[in-house]
């Protein structure tokens, strides 16, 4: 393929589809390939990668107005439980375990047999549920396969030992804002480098950047964005935990879950091939919603508690953000302008019952998508 692009693609005309695996190895072929494409010789062509930046960065040519894009990270709870995925309207929808049902007439998502920290411990990686590998082990050889070849080969990474320890140092810091200087600091490099090396993680899908949600609400918002891992195995994995009992007494559960919650939403939006859009809001006071989803005229709040109990002030954030929101859309109507509603949060838990409190969607951690 990669010494004759020409030849292969006059073999696969006779195929009635093809499928190029890690496509980004061979970006030469896809200039051939757009006048395949435009004369309708052959196809349909899927092409995956797992390092989308390579095809932008090495393509001469380009598919635009050819190809459409999907973005698939590592299963959703949805897939990994062999159940329909809930589409974004109706993942907000739900309510009670009743309105989210995956069809008419079926029942509500059930309870997965592996507890939560199994899920968390275990990630969402494919090979590791389709071939019941031990996680720990495929995530070690995972992070060193990426770090010693995927992401020296894409980024000319001459420095690995620090190119893994600023990935390690990512890790402790998700769920957090992001602050590049301090970042590359405690990694050793400048903060142009952990600006480069952090675009190589996110076009990756390793982690993804949360930006914050502006509103008319107070001029007084924070403007940083928040990192989050994309897969909390690889996240445990990077913080040495070997069994999934050593989570639930890490400092750090809280930010892995609500890293898994973080996923599980961008999977909702992605694996139905649409836009993500998700963000978060704070303010100067510390007041925050970990993730907001804009969903044009509608706002949806979402909290993220591991615990499985659930305390009044968890739903702080939620009715602050509501209230503010309320008296928003109160001035704009006022104005004549439309206003965004945002009528209930939703609160993510890590406990197994869905129900409705405070006027809010309380809602299981296996019910996320």
């Amino acid at each position: 393929m990669q010494e004759d692009p020409r030849g292969f693609l006059r073999r696969a005309a006779a195929e009635t589809g093809v499928i190029v695996d890690e496509a980004q190895r061979v970006p030469e072929l896809l200039s051939y390939l757009q006048v395949v494409v435009d004369e309708r010789k052959a196809g349909p062509f899927v092409l995956t990668g797992s390092q989308q930046f390579l095809l932008a960065q090495q393509v001469n040519q380009s598919l635009a107005g050819r190809a459409a894009v999907l973005q698939l990270l590592p299963f959703s709870m949805a897939e990994l439980s062999r159940r329909p995925a809930l589409t974004p309207d109706g993942w907000v929808d739900a309510a009670g375990g009743t309105a989210g049902a995956p069809a008419a007439g079926g029942s509500a998502p059930l309870a997965p047999s592996r507890s939560l920290d199994e899920v968390l411990f275990a990630g969402m990686y494919p090979a590791i549920h389709h071939r019941h590998l031990e996680p720990a082990a495929w995530l070690d050889s995972y992070v060193s396969t990426y770090v010693e070849r995927d992401a020296r080969l894409v980024g000319a990474i001459g420095d690995l030992a620090s190119f893994a320890r600023f990935v390690g140092l990512c890790t402790g810091r998700s769920g957090q804002l992001l602050n590049l200087t301090s970042l590359g600091n405690d990694a050793g490099v400048s903060r142009v480098t952990a600006s480069r090396w952090l675009s190589i993680l996110s076009a990756s899908y390793i982690v993804a950047l949360l930006q914050p949600h502006f509103e008319n609400f107070s001029r007084r918002l924070v403007n940083t964005p928040k990192l989050y891992f994309l897969d909390t195995g690889l996240m445990c994995a990077l913080l040495g935990l070997r069994r999934a009992a050593d989570l639930c007494v890490h400092p750090l559960r809280g930010a892995v879950f609500e890293s898994f919650v973080v996923a599980e939403c961008f999977k909702l939006f992605l694996h139905h091939g649409e836009r993500a859009p998700l963000y978060f809001w704070r303010d100067s006071n510390g007041r925050e919603v970990d993730v907001l989803m804009d969903l044009g005229v509608r706002r949806v709040p979402v909290e993220a508690k591991a615990g499985e109990t659930v305390a009044a002030d968890a739903f702080r954030g939620l009715e602050t953000y509501i209230a503010l929101n309320a008296g928003a859309a109160k001035r704009m109507a006022a104005e004549g302008q439309p206003g965004y509603t945002a009528p209930r949060g939703v609160l993510v838990y890590g406990g197994d019952e869905w129900y409705e409190r405070r006027g809010h969607d309380v809602r299981p951690w296996w019910a996320c998508s």
